[in-house]
């Protein structure tokens, strides 16, 4: 009996510590760790929240760029850490095709993170330099169908989102391209831009300056609708009826963090993407503020990595 009641009243100092934790945190800064080198998309969208969530925390949250093995040491790093809410991590699209295509990871892609929310999503675009012979996406796969294996396109290496869209473009479509992995960089933009390669897959984020520039003609965009940044650009649906790839940003902690912790920085997170001025920033660079609920973006990450799992599978995609 004495064992019982000591669990109800352990139970009771639970559940009345949660609103005083939401309350008193955060009592420290915060890390924000960021998988990839300075500069990039996925830096640039943490350092802004990073920013932002300090103003409103009152607290620094301070962006680190912990780098290396494609976002796998930050990944690992944040799964590992104690679930007090002091050790973040913001989660890109490479997450989820890593858990889709490699076969060992040192973390659970699901189970050993919290989710907190997505932050922004944004599409791929199909590009052509601006002098190529193609005008139009049905010109260029009409062009691949007369002409199977001629066409390369490149990406930033094999199992990246760009690769497994790629594959994906190629198969819906029913059209014999070849894929040419580099790696990572801007290797693959500098191959369409030397002519090397006629289609540059990449991210909205990434070919939106030299499409501005006038460097490169879009063809299509991967999301189902298209983009406000490009408004005048079709869908890879339109021509290949049911495609669609896209990659997101969001924010998680490791697994177990409370969930008064987990609604303070949701809510703190919806606040920031809320602000005018961080949805022209996003905008400027194709991207859209989506902010979700912990068990949306849960789910949000557990259909992609079933998405492109299934898409490994069926194109027998081998990875070293």
């Amino acid at each position: 009996m004495k064992g019982a009641w000591g669990f109800v009243v352990a139970a009771l100092s639970v559940l009345l510590a949660a609103p005083a934790l939401a309350q008193d945190f955060p009592a420290k800064p915060i890390r924000l760790l960021i998988g990839f080198p300075p500069g990039g998309n996925v830096d640039v969208v943490g350092r802004i929240l990073a920013q932002k969530i300090s103003e409103g925390f009152g607290q620094q949250v301070l962006p680190e760029n912990r780098t290396g093995a494609g976002s796998i040491i930050a990944n690992e790093h944040v799964a590992k850490s104690a679930p007090d809410g002091y050790t973040l991590l913001v989660v890109s699209g490479a997450f989820v095709t890593q858990a889709a295509t490699m076969k060992k990871l040192p973390y659970d892609p699901v189970r050993d993170f919290s989710w907190i929310s997505t932050v922004v999503t944004y599409p791929l675009v199909l590009s052509v330099r601006s002098d190529s012979r193609f005008r139009t996406l049905d010109e260029f796969i009409g062009f691949v169908k007369s002409n199977p294996g001629k066409l390369h396109y490149p990406s930033p290496g094999m199992g990246t989102l760009y690769h497994l869209a790629g594959e994906m473009f190629v198969s819906m479509a029913g059209i014999d391209m070849q894929h040419v992995p580099f790696r990572g960089g801007s290797e693959p933009l500098t191959e369409v831009l030397s002519g090397r390669m006629e289609l540059l897959i990449d991210a909205l984020t990434n070919s939106y300056p030299h499409i501005h520039g006038g460097k490169f003609r879009p063809l299509a965009v991967t999301s189902l609708e298209r983009s406000p940044a490009l408004p005048e650009v079709p869908t890879v649906a339109q021509s290949v009826p049911g495609y669609e790839a896209s990659s997101f940003l969001g924010i998680a902690g490791p697994a177990g963090l409370p969930d008064a912790i987990v609604e303070r920085v949701n809510r703190e997170v919806r606040r920031v993407l809320a602000l005018p001025d961080i949805g022209r920033r996003f905008a400027e660079w194709g991207g859209t503020p989506s902010p979700s609920s912990p068990e949306e973006m849960r789910r949000h990450v557990e259909g992609e990595i079933a998405k492109w799992r299934r898409l490994v599978e069926t194109r027998k995609i081998e990875l070293p």
